[in-house]
Protein backbone atom coordinates (compact mmCIF):
# COMPACT_ATOMS: atom_id res chain seq x y z
CA UNK A 1 0.00 0.00 0.00
CA UNK A 2 1.31 3.63 -0.70
CA UNK A 3 1.26 6.25 1.90
CA UNK A 4 0.23 9.03 0.14
CA UNK A 5 -0.98 11.29 3.40
CA UNK A 6 -0.70 11.06 7.14
CA UNK A 7 -4.33 9.60 7.23
CA UNK A 8 -2.71 6.57 5.60
CA UNK A 9 0.45 6.42 7.99
CA UNK A 10 -2.36 6.98 10.78
CA UNK A 11 -4.36 3.65 9.78
CA UNK A 12 -0.91 1.44 9.04
CA UNK A 13 -0.58 2.56 12.65
CA UNK A 14 -3.52 1.52 13.95
CA UNK A 15 -3.11 -1.97 12.26
CA UNK A 16 0.49 -2.58 12.90
CA UNK A 17 -0.37 -1.41 16.96
CA UNK A 18 -3.49 -4.12 16.92
CA UNK A 19 -0.60 -6.39 15.66
CA UNK A 20 1.65 -5.32 18.38
CA UNK A 21 -0.80 -6.06 21.13
CA UNK A 22 -1.92 -9.16 19.97
CA UNK A 23 1.55 -10.42 20.06
CA UNK A 24 2.62 -9.20 23.40
CA UNK A 25 -0.86 -10.62 25.12
CA UNK A 26 0.03 -13.99 24.66
CA UNK A 27 3.73 -13.27 25.88
CA UNK A 28 2.35 -11.29 28.90
CA UNK A 29 -0.34 -14.46 30.16
CA UNK A 30 3.05 -16.13 29.44
CA UNK A 31 4.91 -14.13 31.66
CA UNK A 32 2.60 -13.68 34.59
CA UNK A 33 2.67 -17.61 34.76
CA UNK A 34 5.97 -17.73 35.12
CA UNK A 35 6.27 -14.71 38.00
CA UNK A 36 6.77 -15.99 41.52
CA UNK A 37 6.35 -12.71 43.38
CA UNK A 38 2.23 -12.06 44.34
CA UNK A 39 2.22 -8.51 43.39
CA UNK A 40 3.98 -8.69 40.29
CA UNK A 41 1.71 -12.09 38.74
CA UNK A 42 -1.25 -9.90 39.59
CA UNK A 43 0.02 -6.69 37.70
CA UNK A 44 0.98 -9.34 34.96
CA UNK A 45 -2.60 -10.11 34.48
CA UNK A 46 -3.91 -6.58 34.75
CA UNK A 47 -1.57 -6.04 32.25
CA UNK A 48 -3.08 -8.66 29.65
CA UNK A 49 -6.67 -7.06 30.48
CA UNK A 50 -5.48 -3.74 29.65
CA UNK A 51 -3.30 -4.93 26.39
CA UNK A 52 -6.96 -7.02 25.18
CA UNK A 53 -9.43 -3.92 26.52
CA UNK A 54 -6.56 -1.89 24.07
CA UNK A 55 -7.07 -4.48 21.38
CA UNK A 56 -10.62 -4.02 21.12
CA UNK A 57 -10.49 -0.24 21.12
CA UNK A 58 -8.06 -0.62 18.58
CA UNK A 59 -10.53 -2.71 16.59
CA UNK A 60 -13.49 -0.68 17.18
CA UNK A 61 -11.30 1.97 15.79
CA UNK A 62 -10.17 0.12 12.51
CA UNK A 63 -13.97 -0.43 12.05
CA UNK A 64 -14.14 3.12 12.15
CA UNK A 65 -11.98 4.00 9.52
CA UNK A 66 -13.14 0.90 7.15
CA UNK A 67 -9.72 -0.97 7.84
CA UNK A 68 -8.83 -4.89 8.82
CA UNK A 69 -7.05 -4.73 12.00
CA UNK A 70 -5.31 -7.78 10.79
CA UNK A 71 -3.50 -6.23 7.76
CA UNK A 72 -0.05 -5.55 9.49
CA UNK A 73 1.92 -8.09 10.98
CA UNK A 74 3.97 -6.11 13.79
CA UNK A 75 7.50 -7.55 13.37
CA UNK A 76 9.16 -5.15 16.22
CA UNK A 77 6.96 -6.76 19.16
CA UNK A 78 7.55 -10.03 17.25
CA UNK A 79 10.99 -9.48 17.85
CA UNK A 80 10.45 -8.52 22.00
CA UNK A 81 7.92 -11.33 21.75
CA UNK A 82 11.12 -13.55 21.11
CA UNK A 83 13.31 -11.66 23.45
CA UNK A 84 11.17 -13.00 26.18
CA UNK A 85 11.24 -16.40 25.01
CA UNK A 86 14.61 -16.21 25.13
CA UNK A 87 15.69 -14.52 28.45
CA UNK A 88 13.05 -15.94 30.44
CA UNK A 89 10.70 -18.91 29.37
CA UNK A 90 14.03 -20.53 27.99
CA UNK A 91 16.53 -19.62 30.31
CA UNK A 92 17.80 -20.51 33.27
CA UNK A 93 17.67 -18.75 36.63
CA UNK A 94 19.38 -19.88 40.24
CA UNK A 95 16.43 -18.24 41.79
CA UNK A 96 12.89 -17.05 41.28
CA UNK A 97 13.88 -13.69 42.45
CA UNK A 98 16.19 -13.36 39.44
CA UNK A 99 13.54 -14.43 37.09
CA UNK A 100 11.33 -11.49 38.07
CA UNK A 101 13.13 -9.24 37.41
CA UNK A 102 14.08 -10.23 33.89
CA UNK A 103 9.94 -10.80 33.83
CA UNK A 104 9.89 -7.02 34.59
CA UNK A 105 12.71 -6.50 32.15
CA UNK A 106 11.29 -8.05 29.36
CA UNK A 107 7.35 -6.43 30.33
CA UNK A 108 8.61 -3.16 30.27
CA UNK A 109 10.37 -3.35 26.94
CA UNK A 110 6.74 -4.60 25.51
CA UNK A 111 4.93 -1.65 27.78
CA UNK A 112 7.50 0.84 26.40
CA UNK A 113 6.87 -0.04 22.66
CA UNK A 114 3.19 0.02 23.14
CA UNK A 115 3.72 3.28 25.01
CA UNK A 116 5.77 4.52 21.52
CA UNK A 117 2.76 3.06 19.63
CA UNK A 118 0.13 5.08 21.43
CA UNK A 119 1.80 8.24 21.92
CA UNK A 120 2.16 8.42 18.01
CA UNK A 121 -1.31 7.61 17.04
CA UNK A 122 -2.71 10.00 19.67
CA UNK A 123 -0.62 12.81 17.43
CA UNK A 124 -1.91 11.60 14.46
CA UNK A 125 -5.27 11.63 15.17
CA UNK A 126 -5.11 14.80 16.83
CA UNK A 127 -3.63 16.49 13.35
CA UNK A 128 -6.20 15.06 11.87
CA UNK A 129 -9.18 16.49 14.07
CA UNK A 130 -10.19 13.12 14.68
CA UNK A 131 -11.25 13.99 18.52
CA UNK A 132 -13.10 10.46 19.47
CA UNK A 133 -10.24 8.51 18.37
CA UNK A 134 -7.55 10.92 20.01
CA UNK A 135 -9.82 11.18 23.34
CA UNK A 136 -9.84 7.18 22.95
CA UNK A 137 -6.01 6.72 22.20
CA UNK A 138 -5.20 9.20 25.04
CA UNK A 139 -7.15 7.34 27.35
CA UNK A 140 -5.02 3.80 26.11
CA UNK A 141 -1.71 5.87 26.60
CA UNK A 142 -2.84 6.84 30.02
CA UNK A 143 -4.00 3.56 30.89
CA UNK A 144 -0.75 2.15 29.25
CA UNK A 145 1.05 4.66 31.03
CA UNK A 146 0.21 3.88 34.32
CA UNK A 147 0.59 -0.02 33.83
CA UNK A 148 5.00 0.54 33.39
CA UNK A 149 4.66 3.18 36.66
CA UNK A 150 3.41 -0.01 38.22
CA UNK A 151 5.78 -2.46 36.95
CA UNK A 152 8.91 0.07 37.69
CA UNK A 153 7.33 0.63 41.71
CA UNK A 154 7.15 -3.49 41.77
CA UNK A 155 10.95 -4.13 40.78
CA UNK A 156 12.11 -0.93 43.07
CA UNK A 157 9.81 -0.04 45.79
CA UNK A 158 8.14 -3.97 45.76
CA UNK A 159 11.18 -4.93 46.27
CA UNK A 160 11.58 -7.34 43.41
CA UNK A 161 14.94 -6.16 42.32
CA UNK A 162 16.07 -6.05 46.04
CA UNK A 163 15.47 -9.70 46.11
CA UNK A 164 17.13 -10.44 43.00
CA UNK A 165 20.55 -8.61 44.13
Amino acid sequence: MTMDNLKDVYQDQLQDLYSACKLSLDATTKLGRAATDKELSEALIAGANGISQGMDKLKSLCATHDIDPDGEHCKGMEGLVNEVDAHVLEAEFGNDATRDAMIITQYQRMVHYALAGYGCLVAFANRLNLDEDAAILQKQLDETYGGDRRMTAIATDGGVNKKAA
